[in-house]
């Protein structure tokens, strides 16, 4: 598996945010996104994901290789720990839960709705969506909101644990996850503003 990045443009709201973005991720890497707020690591990983599309460049990866986890946790709240797992696991395709319950030490909590979880549980619970994906490359923004301490701990093993089987990782994060990675500070790829009134081609 390798993801191929090259000469990436991309854009929040139709303004040029980054340009020029190329690196190589391959099976057992990761990749950590460092950059000031604003600065474009969320649009990056959007655009990766296909939810956006890039304004110049190739992205170049296996079909349906990427799972993304954003800022949302995306559970459904009447759902109970084991349910919203397993629903995600049909939509995935694939059956086994139980390593993911044990990776974010969710097995105790399976019965419980998820609307009755505590800001870290939801955000466990919605990590805990990687692991019945089945897809190799984790596109990760800012995976550690409302963890405390043990739970990035969790999150840092079952990243490792995903490399080790030969999947890979970008993770934009301000923090230390003590992983063995390469970092891309992508203020290097500042997109260059047009300057004010500058004469626009869409309008011939």
């Amino acid at each position: 598996m390798e993801l191929r990045v090259r000469d990436l443009a991309c854009a929040r709201g139709g303004v040029p945010v980054l340009e020029g973005v190329s690196f190589t991720l391959s099976s057992g890497e990761a990749l950590v996104l460092r950059g000031p707020n604003g600065s474009g690591k969320t649009t990056l990983l959007r655009t990766l994901a296909g939810l956006q599309p890039p304004l110049a460049g190739e992205v170049s990866m296996p079909a349906e290789a990427l799972a993304y986890g954003a800022h949302a946790d995306g559970l459904k709240a009447t759902l109970t720990v084991e349910e919203n797992l397993s629903f995600w696991a049909g939509v995935y395709g694939t059956r086994d839960i139980a390593t993911a319950l044990a990776a974010f030490d969710l097995e105790d909590l399976r019965e419980r709705a998820a609307q009755n979880l505590s800001a870290g549980q939801k955000r466990r619970l919605g990590l805990a969506r990687l692991l019945v994906t089945g897809r190799p490359v984790w596109a990760l923004d800012e995976p550690t909101v409302s963890l405390d301490t043990a739970s990035v701990a969790l999150f840092a093993d079952a990243v490792r644990a995903h490399l080790k089987k030969g999947g890979a990782a970008i993770i934009a994060t301000h923090i230390d996850l003590g992983l063995d990675a390469r970092v891309l500070d992508i203020g290097g790829f500042r997109a260059k503003q047009r300057e004010a009134g500058a004469f626009d081609e869409a309008f011939l």
